[in-house]
């Protein structure tokens, strides 16, 4: 019998520094095996170095991550679209049509690689946020 083909998922953020690569990286490592994800944005700026360090925290790996325009992606099928910042969600454009379009908007972590504790600790609600979002949505999408 040959393997179900995984969904496929492009997290959508503007800058698509850390709450995209955030969601990308906890759906892989918590539904993996059925879920593919990808991460872009509407006005990339590279990957938070903080965003990584809270992930990396619980065991999940995000240091390979890169910050893309949406436009690469722009030829290629997704099962959902889900965007997870207001401007994002306004911004999406409509070659995306056809698929699953949803919001599930998240707070902007600090806009600073600064690891000083608040920056931290806010990053890391953030991450816990997504986290416990994801997890709802997928059980319940793939049960």
């Amino acid at each position: 019998m040959a393997a179900e083909a995984k969904i496929k998922v492009l997290f959508l953020c503007t800058a698509n520094a850390a709450r995209s690569q955030m969601a990308a990286g906890i759906v892989r490592h918590d539904f993996g095996d059925r879920v593919a994800t990808w991460s872009a944005g509407t006005d990339p700026k590279g990957v938070s170095r903080l965003a990584v360090m809270v992930l990396d925290e619980i065991g999940i790996d995000i240091s390979g991550e890169t910050s893309d325009h949406l436009d690469r992606y722009r030829d290629m099928d997704f099962d959902y679209v889900i965007t997870l910042c207001d401007d994002a969600n306004e911004r999406c454009p409509v070659f995306f049509g056809g698929v699953n379009r949803l919001h599930m908007g998240f707070p902007d972590p600090p806009h600073s690689n600064d690891p000083t504790p608040e920056n931290l600790q806010r990053f890391r609600e953030v991450r816990d946020a997504i986290r416990e979002g994801m997890q709802e949505f997928f059980r319940r999408m793939l049960a």
